[in-house]
């Protein structure tokens, strides 16, 4: 019986280990081959681990050399390789099976070899170094890992193989990644934990799975982990109000705004058809319009932009500065998502109101709100003719529109250009706009290295330097640049992205590398107008690849409505969630029963583990664990023998057992009774025979269903 138990408590923990290393190359592989190929795998793993587990001490292996069976591990995957290469290569099994099922089998082999020849080299490693487990370890880590690297800063629609499978099933992906990350948890842990004590398992695997089940309470309290795609010019972060004052310089760590460039943002539903004629969408957030003495800064005037909405709000907020009825624009209404939570709402192009509206995904989206914007229908005759500024500013307005360093070389520099201007437009604003930025288009270098961020002005060193810099340095120099000759002037921010982005659908994503600083100028009668200069020289790649897949997912998450009676409850009231605390106390209780039958149930059968220094000790427990289940227990102050002359009518068994406990509890040695082991096993089933007839029906189904019985056991 105790070869039996010794076997078992060898078999198990090597079965587990076999599963956690197969399911990694099945993980690994799906990937990169057929779903024959991950199978093969799979299967090629469990029969590498079966085969050194089971002959590591035995002949031939016994009397090899390591270095011997690493060459012949290697020569295996080899074969696995050649084998593979000559199967796609033979035009016989192509014509009998038909070139797919040749594929097929060829990938087949391939990988089943592939994974039989690593498995084995790293189980060799394992028994027969000291750093081998570590290598096993370390594979499981990293093929989990290398599988989920495309999600790397919340891609959600990567790895294609889990976004396809959701989307097509209407799956929100985040649920599948999350499930392979605990999985992958609790793998690491299972591979640690069997290098050490294997008789704490099921304790162990309890604290992780209720750990791994924790993440899921805290995603539907706070919802999902979130890129941390915080940047100088003060988009993203804890939404605030923007006014309160520029924190940081925007001109101090313009690389560190591109690390994370492929995180998504937010997403933009169209509801109304709109192409830009630039080419580029532009969403405004916010400006720096007040000169605070060394740059701009946000406005903290009242009476500064005034077409600038500064917080979010819970129903509907319109711009307190109506737009020019000028008839060059007309209303878009656009839905935008928020994945990261931003300062102020940000709107296409030119803002007027803002609406919240209801969140049909809480767990993905940070905020969603519609937006209503006036769109610009312009061309150059239509903007030409036209006075700076708006007819019924005040002296102070005028003042801070056009407030900036002193430092002459700006009017001198602007004024020289200007020099080449037909007479005809030689008084005409946005004329005067344009030369500049055809200035800094054909002079100016893009990059994100530069040394003018701690400048007195960096603007002016960056203009009047070599003009190499980003977006920001573009945009102060040329508002400084239009307020020299009198142009009311203002740095816009936001995100401007490609409208090739769009790929004829309605849905545009914005992400990170999109954050973008540009000038606009005031002309009356049509209000703020971008004048945005594009540098013919760039030093960096500011291209992303296509997100087609995550665009549509996350358009189609934001075009459900179906949320809007929940919205409508949760804005009654004090705005909590009962449907969500209900569906939180219920798994909660899950998880804890689930945690209790498995304490349950390690509790009795930990003694066929066990050695026999502990087997009185662990079966005499697992008893009183089922004695305990059927309301049997301790009372308070009964002493062991007089609970168990109590229960002796129920089972005599019993009492033999106690008896034996108390002798070897008090000292006798495990070596005066030969075949212990034996004894202890036939004296549990002894007991649960009797208790299986003395015992009533419905104590007998109570024992059965209580989860919580080897609570009360003392």
């Amino acid at each position: 019986m105790m070869n039996q138990a010794s076997s078992t408590s060898q078999f198990l923990p090597g079965s587990v280990r076999a599963v956690i290393l197969a399911t990694s190359y099945w993980v690994l592989s799906i990937a990169l081959t057929t779903v024959s190929g991950s199978t093969a795998a799979f299967a090629g793993c469990l029969l590498g681990c079966l085969a050194i587990d089971s002959r590591i001490q035995k002949p031939p292996l016994a009397s090899l050399r390591l270095p011997a069976l690493m060459l012949a591990c290697l020569l295996l995957i080899l074969a696995g390789q050649l084998l593979a290469g000559l199967v796609t290569d033979s035009t016989l099994l192509t014509g009998l099976f038909g070139a797919m099922t040749g594929f097929q089998i060829a990938e087949s082999l391939r990988w089943f070899l592939l994974a039989m020849g690593m498995t084995m080299g790293m189980r060799l490693l394992a028994h027969r170094t000291s750093y081998g487990r570590v290598l096993e370890i370390l594979f499981v880590a990293s093929a989990f890992v290398i599988t989920l690297s495309a999600h790397r800063q919340g891609m959600i629609n990567r790895p294609f193989f889990i976004g396809d499978f959701a989307l097509v099933r209407g799956i929100d992906p985040t649920s599948i990644l999350m499930a392979t990350g605990c999985a992958a948890v609790l793998s690491l842990a299972a591979l640690l934990i069997m290098e050490k004590n294997h008789r704490r398992l099921p304790y162990h695997f309890g604290v992780l799975g209720l750990l791994c089940f924790s993440l899921l309470v805290y995603i539907q309290f706070f919802g999902l982990p979130t890129p941390q795609v915080t940047d100088t010019m003060g988009l993203t972060g804890q939404a605030g109000n923007a006014a309160s004052g520029q924190s940081n310089n925007p001109f101090s760590d313009g690389e560190n705004d591109f690390q994370n460039r492929e995180a998504p943002v937010a997403i933009v539903l169209f509801r109304d058809d709109y192409e830009p004629e630039g080419g580029a969408y532009y969403f405004r957030e916010s400006a720096y319009s007040q000169f605070n003495g060394s740059m701009l800064d946000y406005a903290s005037s009242p009476d500064l932009d005034q077409d600038l909405i500064e917080h979010f709000t819970n129903s509907s907020v319109a711009i307190s500065e109506p737009l020019p009825a000028s008839g060059l624009r007309r209303q878009v209404r656009t839905s935008i998502g928020l994945l990261t939570p931003h300062r102020n709402p940000f709107g296409l192009d030119t803002p007027v109101s803002y609406t919240n509206t209801p969140n049909p995904n809480s767990t993905r989206f940070k905020q969603t709100y519609d937006v209503v914007s006036e769109v610009p229908q312009f061309d150059f005759s239509s903007l030409t003719g036209h006075a700076p500024g708006a007819a019924n500013w005040t002296l102070q307005q005028w003042q801070e529109y056009l407030e900036m360093p002193d430092d002459p070389r700006y009017q001198e520099l602007a004024s020289s250009l200007l020099q080449s201007l037909r007479p005809e437009f030689a008084d005409d604003p946005y004329a005067k706009a344009l030369v500049i930025k055809s200035y800094l288009d054909e002079n100016g270098t893009y990059s994100l290295k530069n040394d003018h961020a701690y400048a007195g002005d960096p603007a002016g060193s960056f203009l009047f330097g070599d003009m190499t810099g980003y977006c920001m340095h573009f945009a102060f120099s040329a508002t400084y640049l239009y307020r020299s000759i009198g142009i009311p002037a203002r740095v816009g921010i936001g995100y401007s992205v490609p409208a090739a982005n769009r790929a004829g659908g309605s849905a545009l994503l914005i992400q990170a590398i999109h954050g973008h600083a540009w000038p606009e100028i005031y002309l009356r009668d049509i209000g703020w107008v971008i004048v945005d200069p594009a540098p013919s020289r760039t030093l960096v790649d500011m291209s992303v690849d296509p997100q087609d897949g995550l665009q549509q997912m996350l358009g189609d998450m934001l075009r459900d409505e179906a949320a809007f009676e929940e919205f409508m409850s949760t804005q009654q009231g004090i705005g909590i969630d009962i449907q969500v605390l209900v569906r939180t106390a219920l798994l909660l209780l899950l998880a804890a029963l689930l945690s209790a039958y498995l304490i349950r149930l390690y509790r009795l059968l930990i003694p066929l583990l066990a050695s026999d220094q502990q087997l009185y000790r662990l079966a005499y427990r697992a008893e009183l664990d089922r004695l305990a289940a059927a309301g049997i227990t301790r009372r308070h102050g009964e002493t062991r023998e007089e609970f168990a002359n109590r229960v002796g009518d129920l089972s005599p068994s019993f009492r033999e057992m106690t008896r034996q406990h108390l002798l070897l509890a008090m000292g006798r040695e495990h070596t005066e009774q030969p075949g212990m082991a034996n004894s202890w096993l036939l004296l549990r089933k002894k007991i649960r025979t009797e208790l299986g007839s003395t015992l009533p029906w419905w104590q007998r189904l109570l024992a059965l269903i209580n989860p919580v019985s080897w609570l009360s056991v003392h």
